[in-house]
Parts: C-alpha cells; structure tokens; sequence
C-alpha cells in the first residue's frame, strides 16, 4: 500500500482532480458567489439613506445622486421611497443569488459524491481476497459510504467558501479604507489573532477527527457482524451481549464526538469575543469621531454594518478551518483504500482467451499469507482436460486454497501454475475467470429473483437458457412450485430457500455458465441425503466434458471422479486414479429432453 501524504495541500489536489469533470460548474459556483461581494457592499446603503437623507440633510451618495432622476429625490418623502425600494431589491438579488448557488453546489456535489463512490466500490472490487479478509468489509462500506462524500465538502463547502471569503474580506476591507482608513485598521487589528487561532486548531484537529471516523467504523463493524450472524446470535442467547458490545463500541465515538465538539466550540468563542473585541473598539472610536465631526452618523452605521460583514468572512474561514480538517480527515481515509494495491495485477501485456481446453499443470506451487505460516507447500501435478479430480484432506489442509489459486483470487507465493500449457498470470483476469463455474459450500444468491440469481452467470441470457440450466440443475420443479416462480424473491443470501434449494440455483448457475473448468467445494455437505442425491445426479451431468476441480470430504462423491488428491498439511500425500479422463455418461435426464451435449450447449459457447 502507499500512504497518503498527511498533507492538506496534497488531498486538496488529489480531490480536486477527482472532480475534474465537474470544473465547469465549479468554476459557475464561483462566479456567483462572487455577486455576493457587490451586493453585500450595497445592502448597507439604504440605511444609510434612511439615516443621512431622509432623517438627516446630507445629499445622496454621489452615484445615486447621478444616476436616478431628479423628481426621485427631490423630497425626504421620495427618498424614503427609494430607500424601502433599495431594501427590498437588494434583499430579493441577495437571495436569488444565494438559491442558484444552492442548486448548483447540490447537483455538483452529489455529482462528485456519487462518482467517487463508484470508483471506490470498483477499486474495493479489484482487491485480493487477502485484502478482505484481513480488514473487514465494514471498513470498507464506511469508507465508501461515509469518507467518500468529504470530497463534496471539501471542493465545494470548503475549498470555495475560502477564497470567495478572502475576496469578500478583501472588498469590505477596500470599502472600509476609504469610508476611515484608521477604523479600517482598529478592525484589522485582531486579524492576526484570529489566523494564529486557526492555524493552532488546524494542525491538532485533523488527528482527532480521524480517530472518531475510525471509531464510527468499528460500530458499524459491530452491526454487520451481528446482523449477519443474527442466527447464531439468537441460538446462543447473544443478544444482551452483542447490545453492550454496540453501545460500548458507540460510546467511545460519542465521547472522541463530544471532545470534538468541544474543541470546536472553543474555538468558535475565540473566534467570536475577538470580533465582538474588534467591533467593541471601533464602536468606541467611531462615536468619538461623530461626536468630534469627522464622521456623520449615518456613515458610522454604514462602517459599523460592513464592520459586520468584514468580520464575517473572518467568522467563515475560522469555521470553515473546522470543517475542512473533518473533511481532509474522510478524504484520507478514502485516498487509503483507493492507494490499496490488488496483489493480483494484470500484465500490460496479458493475451486474450475465449475458451481454454482445460489443461492444468501445477508446478512447485507454494503459497502463504506471510512467511512464518505456509498454507501449500511445493504442490506439484497435472491433470489433461476434461480430468474429473477430487480433492481430499482435513480442515486446514490448503484445499480451499489451492482452488483459490487456480482462479487467481490469490497468486502463488512461489511455483506457477498452467492452463493449457501457459502461465496463469500471463492470461488477461477476465478472460480467465470466464473459464471457470464455481459452486461453493455454501450457496451465494444475490437479494434478487430466482431469474436473476441463476442469470448471473451471463445476464443476456434468454428465459428459455435459464429454465434449461434450472431443469439440469433439478431446480425447475421446485422453483415452479412457488407462487411467482423464476420471480420469486430469494431474501437477502436467499435465506428465504431451503439449503438444499439454494444449491441447486447455484448449480444452474453453472450449467448456464458453461465454463470449461468447473470447481466444485464441498457443495453436498449442507443438505440431506435425498437433496444429495439429486445435487450429485446434476453434478454427474455438469462434470461431463469438463475439466473438474472437486473438494469433499464424503468418499461417496468421488465415485464419479478419474482421480483422487490427498492434502495434509499444505502437501500431496497421495496422487491415486486416472489423471487422463475417462468417458462420463449423463443417463439421468433420459426421458426429460436434455442430454449431457443438450446440457453443454446451454450457455451457448
């Protein structure tokens, strides 16, 4: 893995490339935001008038007196007129201005948000099995789902809030040099203080909120755990337990949430007695000068309301400083899953492969997680295509594994593997894991139909395709039995079928596959003996003419198989039977208008 840098000017333009296609908008975003500047320099302005020309004597300010006929301002009554008129435009612009960059910033933001969700999950996709394993999949889904939006908040609530704020400061500063340039200065005084204290809360901050994103991560672990295993939780009694296993795991995020909040609230009482300072001793030395007559009194009301809006800018960055660093915090985390390198890679120059035959050769392969705990050690043998082998051993022996590495979830930690004669890692990993059906232990179903279950193998298949993979599988009956038939909905896992009947979808599945290699883990050894019978019938017909990878620890469901390979301990004991095939005959669709060659042409190859 690569780390990300921990610098904030380094995730910035990490986000902001990932934004790229959304510039343009940002770019609009900005424009407007920038009306906000010229028409927060005019919302003072009919107080003023109010004040100097309508109470008081004084002319209108000069580009008024100007530019508006003379009948508009002739009398107190008609200046007071413009002033209610002046008000209410002003208003008006100000908040139609504030509602086109709200829509703007939402389209842009969910835009950016969803994009760089997507890249995530299709990166979090590519990751080793090993990757999975060892850190959980809530810790990705958190990533995913909540680290990923900081890239909306950085680029659009942080990023230009910030410079649209320096440049409003900027402007009200300009205004309030030449209204009173020492006034302008009393009010730039406590700027420093107000930066210092930014600065300080930025560089302790960031560390902080990553903690408490890593503790709203282990809560959600605690969730999918327990909701995932909700029956075994139930049939132990677990529920009180795994209830305070959440709430202790929640409130250490409550209290890293409650100390970040209370941080943050110091903060923004600095921030805020300083302004309140600041503004305190301009309002002292503005009387004095419209008591001495350097200033009327509608100019200091004047100088006093951009005084406001000066320091609101101030206000802004200082908050914005807080919520950045919550934000670079997420990104972070996201750049890290996304810097994760596969440890299956794909050569530049991998070949293509439509269809293999179905030669494997396995050539001193050895495989460990690390180096202290070898898991396959020296595997060495080969099989021709169409070999039907099975794999036998203890728990633990590395059989799983070493069928994992046939499809390249992992790759050998030394040795090389072979189909039809050229190295695995030499083919394009698509094509390659086209070549193979898998049918596991336990089923995986999709929270989808029965249809779209058996479907996934290849999803333009037609209706006619996925019945006749159903019907080899023994499923078509029992699926016709159910109220909505290939419509039905199988539940989340497809916890809403029995196992058996979940087995039989996974088998159809790889009959409407029609993979060359097909790898068979242990997928008897859930169901009864009757359902055994029919699975291992299916199977018998799906073996057929195919090169066949079968992992059991029942003797029975290796009757069909040309050879046998015994596992202990991460080596082959022994290799006994035929590692060239024998003839294989599916008899027992005879009378139901599927034959083993009607069965291979099922997925159309």
């Amino acid at each position: 893995m690569v780390a990300v840098k921990n610098s904030s000017l380094t995730l910035c333009r990490r986000l902001l490339q990932q934004a790229r296609p959304y510039w343009g908008v940002i770019a609009i975003i900005f424009l407007i935001d920038l009306l906000a500047t010229p028409l927060a320099l005019l919302h003072p302005i009919p107080l003023r008038i109010a004040v100097d020309s309508v109470l008081g004597s004084e002319p209108l300010p000069g580009f008024l007196g100007v530019a508006l006929p003379s009948g508009w301002t002739a009398s107190p009554l008609a200046r007071l007129w413009l002033a209610a008129i002046l008000q209410v435009a002003i208003v008006f612009l100000i908040q139609l201005q504030s509602l086109g960059a709200y829509q703007l910033r939402t389209y842009a933001g969910e835009g950016m948000t969803l994009s760089f969700q997507s890249r995530l999950l299709h990166h979090a996709q590519r990751l080793s099995l090993a990757f999975h394993d060892q850190r959980g999949t809530a810790d990705s889904i958190y990533r995913i789902q909540y680290d990923a939006p900081s890239i909306q908040w950085v680029s659009i609530y942080g990023l230009l809030p910030i410079v649209s704020s320096c440049l409003f400061f900027l402007a009200m500063l300009i205004v309030m040099l030449r209204l009173d340039w020492q006034l302008a200065l009393v009010a730039l005084a406590i700027s420093p203080c107000l930066f210092y204290a930014a600065r300080q809360f930025n560089l302790c901050m960031r560390g902080r909120y990553r903690d408490a994103k890593l503790l709203a991560s282990e809560a959600l672990k605690v969730v999918q755990e327990v909701l995932t295993a909700i029956r075994v939780v139930q049939a132990f009694g677990g529920e009180q337990r795994e209830q305070k296993r959440f709430q202790w795991q929640t409130q250490q995020g409550i209290r890293a949430r409650l100390q970040l909040t209370l941080a943050e609230s110091i903060f923004g009482l600095i921030v805020n007695l300083t302004t309140a300072a600041g503004t305190a001793l301009v309002m002292f030395i503005g009387i004095r000068s419209v008591q001495s007559g350097q200033l009327t009194l509608g100019e200091l009301l004047m100088v006093l309301s951009y005084l406001a809006q000066l320091y609101n800018p101030v206000k802004s960055l200082s908050q914005n400083v807080a919520r950045l660093q919550s934000s670079l915090a997420g990104a972070q985390r996201a750049f890290e899953l996304l810097d994760e390198y596969p440890d299956v890679m794909e050569h530049p120059q991998a070949r293509p492969l439509r269809r293999a035959r179905g030669d494997l050769e396995f050539q001193e392969v050895s495989f460990s997680y690390d180096a202290k705990h070898p898991i396959l050690q020296h595997i060495s043998f080969s099989i021709d295509a169409g070999t039907r082998l099975g794999i036998a051993g203890p728990t633990g022996a590395g059989k799983t594994t070493l069928t994992n590495l046939v499809t390249r979830f992992y790759d050998p930690s030394a040795g090389r593997i072979l189909l039809d004669g050229v190295d695995l890692r030499d083919y394009k990993l698509a094509d390659l894991r086209r070549q193979f059906a898998i049918v596991l232990q336990e089923p995986v179903l999709f929270s989808s139909t029965i249809a779209e279950n058996i479907a996934y193998a290849r999803p333009e298949a037609s209706d006619g395709d996925i019945i006749a993979a159903a019907k080899a599988a023994y499923a078509h009956d029992f699926i016709t039995d159910l109220p909505d038939g290939y419509n039905t909905l199988v539940g989340e896992r497809g916890m809403r079928l029995s196992g058996g009947e979940r087995q039989r979808i996974s088998l159809a599945r790889a009959f409407l596959k029609n993979a060359p290699i097909l790898i068979l883990d242990e997928p008897t050894s859930s169901v009864d003996t009757q359902t055994e019978s029919m699975i291992i019938d299916a199977m018998t017909c799906l073996m057929a003419g195919r090169t066949t990878l079968m992992i059991t620890h029942r003797l029975s469901t290796l009757e069909n198989c040309d050879a046998r390979l015994d596992i202990q301990h991460g080596r082959i004991v022994r290799l006994i039977g035929h590692i060239k095939p024998e003839p294989l005959t599916c008899q027992h669709h005879a009378g139901r208008g599927l034959d083993t060659a009607g069965v291979r042409t099922v997925g159309g190859s």
